[in-house]
């Protein structure tokens, strides 16, 4: 469904965006995003972490012997 975009349609999407938010609040949002992301990252990696420990990974029994 949403396999090609071209540049019309990047182009569209930016002016509907700068639109709705103004020039004035794009970095806040660009700057919460990231750090949405950022956080998302974080919390996938503590759960595989958590995750490793629970199972007993074997690779990382092999690192500390």
């Amino acid at each position: 469904m949403f396999q090609n975009f071209g540049i019309w349609q990047i182009a569209l999407i930016l002016v509907i965006v700068l639109l709705l938010f103004g020039v004035g609040k794009l970095p806040q949002v660009g700057k919460g995003m990231g750090q949405a992301i950022n956080e998302f990252k974080s919390a996938i990696g503590s759960k595989d972490e958590k995750s490793d420990a629970d199972t007993g990974d074997e690779t990382d029994d092999a690192k500390s012997s």
